[in-house]
């Protein structure tokens, strides 16, 4: 089997346009939440989200092809388009045959379905926009990625939820291991601000009045977030050979599926994942140094999943450093993984282990070592990327620094 490279990287997110803004948005401990903009709020319990503040279209896409788009696969293209300059990326006929796209969704064009249904049961019309269809299907990102760059190899998308992204990851993982393909482009994107959804997010109760606060003992909920983060997968070999810059290595991957509630996440389910990615990548639980977590912020999860770190990695629990980034770009559904799998990459490659902000006080039921509020300078070699949906079906990724 042959080891995988990440040689390309790209991202759109309420931290900024681009993956190099991303990391360095997260090794300041910036938060990107703030109120919501794009959205009336006013019928809501909550008003704060991490939005992609002030976004266009027009540095991107002219008016005639975003019309054919909605917001949620605009940002795929825009982070694939990165991840692909950023990779070096050259095309010909063979390795357009060759190459992969596997995406993550967990709610689609949600934005242009919202529109739709307000026409026709609000307004009264009797049609819709035309291209309602093919902007809402899931699959759209992943769709418009192969158009971009004349892709014909397997392209797909995942839809798990909030491990989307994280299994699409590991999926493009696990077929460039394999020699199924020889590039991938992997990742995902959400855009859910739009009112129906935050309606309906709001009936959950599970959205903070406030801002997120993983771990942190007076956490009241999560913060929803959008935005896009996308991959270039290859061939260890091929990378070097071309020459150019290797961001980390992927090294294994696992999953899991809880089998015992839609929404109430299972320390065990979660511990099984995370096992299964060590085990697929061969790796000593006391050989991780970082886990960037799921830590959505809930008072539920943020417990179940510190249970299942000590499950795994016992008395290492104690000194691993664990944080939560959603608690600055929130939680992009869909996306999460993604962005979360591209802030462990940085923190492997550039030495800085993001914080967990907005941290106030020690739970004593999240007694782990969270990196509160300020990233921590720290050469870590191995690190573990965790995902954990509703329905139970959980993903997590295992990386490996490249020196």
């Amino acid at each position: 089997m042959r080891r995988v490279a990440i040689t390309g990287m790209g991202a759109i997110s309420a931290l900024g346009r681009t993956a190099a803004d991303f990391a360095a948005a997260l090794c300041a401990g910036q938060c990107g939440i703030g109120p919501i903009e794009s959205t009336d709020t006013s019928q809501m319990r909550f008003k704060n989200g991490a939005e992609v503040r002030g976004y266009s279209h027009q540095p991107y896409f002219d008016d005639r092809r975003a019309d054919f788009i909605d917001r949620f696969a605009q940002f795929a293209v825009i982070a694939a388009r990165e991840a692909v300059t950023d990779a070096g990326v050259v095309w010909t006929p063979e390795l357009r045959e060759n190459a992969a796209i596997v995406t993550g969704s967990c709610v689609g064009g949600q934005s242009t379905e919202d529109i739709g249904f307000q026409e026709v049961y609000k307004r009264g019309q009797n049609r819709v926009h035309p291209l309602t269809i093919p902007k809402t299907m899931a699959n759209a990102g992943a769709s418009h990625i192969s158009m971009e760059f004349g892709i014909t190899g397997p392209s797909f998308t995942i839809s798990t939820a909030c491990s989307s992204s994280a299994h699409a990851i590991g999926q493009a993982f696990w077929m460039v291991r394999s020699g199924v393909t020889d590039l991938a482009l992997a990742g995902g994107s959400e855009a859910p601000f739009s009112f129906g959804i935050l309606k309906a997010w709001e009936a959950m109760r599970v959205v903070s009045p406030e801002t997120c606060r993983p771990f942190s003992r007076d956490r009241k909920g999560m913060i929803l977030g959008e935005g896009g983060a996308m991959l270039v997968l290859e061939p260890l070999e091929a990378a070097v050979a071309r020459g150019v810059r290797i961001h980390a290595e992927i090294v294994g991957f696992g999953m899991s599926a809880d089998a015992s509630h839609i929404t109430q996440p299972s320390a065990e389910g979660a511990a099984r994942a995370m096992r299964a990615a060590l085990r697929d990548a061969r790796l000593d639980p006391q050989s991780v140094g970082y886990v960037n977590a799921h830590g959505t912020g809930t008072m539920a999860n943020d417990c179940s999943e510190s249970a299942a770190i000590h499950a795994v990695f016992g008395a290492h629990a104690a000194e691993l450093p664990v944080s939560s980034t959603k608690s600055m770009h929130g939680h992009a559904l869909g996306a999460a993984g993604a962005l979360e799998c591209l802030a462990a990459v940085t923190a492997l490659r550039d030495g800085v282990l993001p914080p967990t902000a907005n941290f106030n006080e020690p739970d004593p039921e999240c007694d782990l070592d969270v990196i509160p509020n300020r990233s921590r300078r720290a050469e870590v070699e191995f690190a573990l990327s965790n995902s954990f949906a509703f329905g139970g079906l959980n993903a997590v990724l295992a990386l490996a620094a490249y020196r």
